[in-house]
């Protein structure tokens, strides 16, 4: 899960849309990972949150050389435009990376379209940014949309669900309504 608050992330969609995206990504679901902030590009981790770890790893798969890390998997060069521009320490800790792919979100014009609940437009939106996002052409492995939307419905928190949602939930799981 994120470590950012409700709050600071700007609602509980963008949460869910920051879990989905560390999923689509690859991060989140190496076990041995800190939740996939601590993840280079290829499955290694590494240990030192205090900057971008900047290591070139070759992709035999892909015949490219990337420097992609974190749970967001941030290029070097992205991380350090962010800093930058954003006025962040440079620390790659994992609430740092959770406010820096907001800002992308912010960037592309996706986090409206996350706020609204429109993710099918906001998937879109970010793709150019995401290359495992459907549509991002860069020649990597991309999810398909149906998986995205399934896997941003799971990472929802139970408190941004209505009543009726959560009563039919209750329901499916054998639960019963006291009178």
């Amino acid at each position: 899960m994120a470590r950012i608050s409700v709050a600071d992330a700007g609602g509980f969609n963008v949460l869910a849309f920051l879990d989905m995206l560390a999923w689509s990504e690859g991060t989140s679901t190496i076990t041995a990972s800190d939740d996939g902030y601590n993840v280079l590009v290829g499955g290694d981790l590494f240990q030192d949150y205090s900057h971008h770890p900047g290591k070139l790893v070759w992709l035999p798969r892909y015949q490219i050389h990337s420097t992609a890390a974190g749970r967001y998997q941030f290029l070097q060069r992205t991380w350090n435009a962010i800093v930058r521009i954003y006025g962040f320490r440079g620390r790659f800790i994992p609430e740092a990376q959770d406010l820096a792919a907001i800002k992308l979100l912010t960037e592309c014009k996706a986090l409206p379209a996350i706020q609204a609940g429109r993710i099918e437009d906001a998937i879109m939106l970010a793709a150019p940014i995401w290359a495992s996002l459907p549509g991002a052409g860069y020649g990597q492995r991309e999810h398909a949309l149906a998986r995205l939307l399934e896997v941003y419905a799971e990472e929802r928190p139970a408190a941004a669900r209505d009543e009726g949602e959560l009563l039919a939930m209750f329901c499916a799981c054998g639960g019963e309504v006291a009178a």
